[in-house]
């Protein structure tokens, strides 16, 4: 088996197992293939994520409107079809005006935690360059966990 070009209803029915024993020049292949597989369905729910908002757009802003809801879940419905559209709502505040902001809540005597969730972080660049004697300093309150592992196969040679 050298050709693998795998339909996605028989790259289902592999076992981890049957994927773990292909040979090297096999793993990259479908590596590969899974990757323009993974391109390709991107480009094809967007398409088709386009297409439904050409067809139902009207609808869907409707909907919204009569709800008086900008973020959220509403339903549309075509025949026998029911389209749900979900639109998250993503918040982000301007960090120099909130910083302004909490300096003249505590100038005047309040706590800033009853108002502002504050939250502190250093780039993990700039801790790294820090000098040894200001990072020990900072070190119990640093928490490291691996993030989700990532594999990138390629022929020997290649980049």
């Amino acid at each position: 088996m050298t050709d693998l070009t795998l339909l996605p209803a028989e790259l289902a029915e592999l076992s981890v197992a049957q994927l773990a024993a292909l040979s090297p020049q096999q793993k990259i292949l479908l590596a590969q293939q899974l990757e323009q597989a993974g391109d390709w369905l991107k480009q094809v729910k967007a398409r088709f994520d386009a297409a439904l908002e050409q067809t139902y757009g009207d609808r869907i802003r409707a909907a919204r409107n009569d709800g008086g809801k900008d973020f959220g879940v509403v339903h549309v419905a075509d025949g026998d079809l029911r389209l749900t559209v979900d639109v998250s709502k993503r918040v982000t505040w301007d960090q120099a005006q909130l910083a302004t902001i909490a300096k003249r809540i505590d100038a005047a005597g309040e706590s800033v935690e009853e108002f502002i969730d504050v939250s502190y972080s250093i780039s993990e660049s700039r801790f790294q360059n820090w000098p040894s004697t200001l990072r020990s300093q900072f070190e119990a309150t640093r928490t490291v966990k691996p993030g989700k592992p990532t594999y990138r196969l390629t022929q020997a040679g290649e980049g």
